[in-house]
């Protein structure tokens, strides 16, 4: 698989070195440590809090892993960019204006110095997506960090689920599939296996990647994500994928035999399966439950009933646990609202409304699509996960989508050489 997919397609970087007669020659392609610094923001972002695993872990040791693992992306993006050589990008710029409404409510402490805390992670955050920008040309080369990235997180939970199945799928999450090695959460793994399989179909549509590479990543993928029981995940993944390739129809005969051959074997499969479909759908939920989102409604509405000043309705409360009454947000919208206000609220609606206008702009091609895929998943979860507001693996994917649809760097022109006897133009003199 990573053979296939490190060098399937053209590179098409910014820095690649140019031969064509008047364009000037640029650094060779992107430093491989540039993959490593993705890893590293991935590595961030995975949490400290979730299931119980086989070895007990503090706490804090994995909260210092995490936040030295986004010290150490900062640093090393640095050091690759020590000139500050950045793209323009109107996604990481509404990201740094998310910064001011946090800063702004987090400094009257009403939830601790952890939101300071938390204001300085999301900086940091920030910071080593300007860096990264440098590279961001809307070629494939982040799409392959962010698979293999992600894979090997699914990896520790596929070695936790072999070690000890007990504790990998416990009582106290209904069955559902958790990290035994690293506290990951069902909803946490339903979306990194959601995500790289969406990512890896695209591959195989856009013939970036051979099928029996990409059947390595999407089957045991999916029997994860089968085993998390993640509805938003699977409906994310599949109103996502189809979206991205619908975008592809028109100019893609791959994406029209994809598209035709999945809706025959779902409408097959949804006639034939039915009854066990509905029953991992519902989990074993009773329909009350099921209605009221497995109470999440209930935390919603308490939270939009609360009292609050004009500044705390401006600007929020401060960035938090995401959580309202000691219970879990589970809403991207309402997380901003409580804790960055409505002005936080305005900035991630212009960070999903701008992606997803420039997609819609763009020509059609697989870097689109792919963009595509991650807005469209991004935005379905975010009704029932929280995550927009700050650092994230929510904000990875849109950032990935930022750099997908980055245009390639445009190449100055080398001035004319001078040739005796004949006079240069007085632009070329400039």
């Amino acid at each position: 698989m990573s053979g296939d997919l490190r060098h399937a397609g053209p590179s098409g970087g910014p820095d690649t070195a140019s031969e064509l007669p008047g364009r000037e020659v640029r650094p060779a392609g992107t430093p491989k440590a540039v993959g490593i610094v993705w890893a590293l923001l991935g590595l961030n972002t995975l949490g400290s809090a979730g299931a119980k695993t086989i070895v007990t872990l503090p706490r804090s040791l994995i909260q210092m892993a995490t936040m030295g693992a986004l010290v150490g992306a900062f640093a090393l993006a640095l050091a690759l960019n020590l000139r500050l050589r950045i793209r323009p990008s109107a996604f990481v710029f509404l990201l740094t204006l998310l910064l001011v409404p946090s800063v702004i409510a987090s400094a009257n402490l009403e939830v601790g110095y952890g939101a300071l805390f938390r204001c300085a992670r999301l900086a940091l955050f920030v910071g080593t997506l300007w860096l990264l920008s440098r590279w961001w040309d809307g070629s494939m080369t982040f799409v392959r960090y962010h698979i293999r990235m992600y894979f090997v997180a699914l990896g520790t939970v596929a070695v936790g689920l072999a070690i000890s199945p007990g504790t990998a799928m416990p009582e106290y999450y209904g069955g559902r599939l958790v990290g035994a090695l690293w506290p990951l959460t069902p909803p946490q793994i339903g979306q990194y296996a959601a995500v790289i399989i969406g990512l890896t179909v695209l591959l195989v549509i856009g013939r970036r990647t051979t099928g029996g590479s990409a059947a390595l990543i999407i089957v045991p993928s999916l029997v994860l994500l089968a085993l998390t029981h993640t509805r938003t995940a699977t409906v994310g993944m599949l109103i996502g994928l189809t979206l991205a390739i619908g975008s592809l129809v028109l100019t893609s005969a791959a994406a029209r035999r994809f598209f035709v051959w999945t809706v025959v074997v779902a409408t097959v499969a949804g006639v034939v399966f039915y009854s066990a479909l509905q029953s991992w759908f519902l989990r074993g939920q009773s329909q009350e439950s099921f209605s009221n989102l497995t109470g999440r409604a209930k935390v919603w509405d308490a939270l939009l009933a609360a009292p609050r000043t004009g500044g705390e309705k401006w600007f929020g409360v401060g960035l938090s646990d995401k959580s309202f009454g000691g219970l879990p947000i589970d809403n991207s919208w309402l997380a901003v609202y409580q804790e960055q206000g409505l002005i936080g609220v305005t900035i991630v609606a212009a960070i999903i409304l701008v992606l997803g206008g420039v997609a819609l702009l763009r020509p059609p091609s697989l870097a689109r699509a792919c963009a595509i895929f991650l807005i469209s998943y991004c935005a379905i979860s975010s009704y029932t996960e929280a995550g927009l507001g700050d650092a994230s693996p929510y904000l990875l994917h849109l950032a990935l989508a930022g750099a997908l649809l980055t245009a390639p760097a445009t190449v100055t022109p080398a001035p004319a050489a001078a040739v005796p006897g004949r006079r240069v133009p007085r632009w070329a003199r400039r």
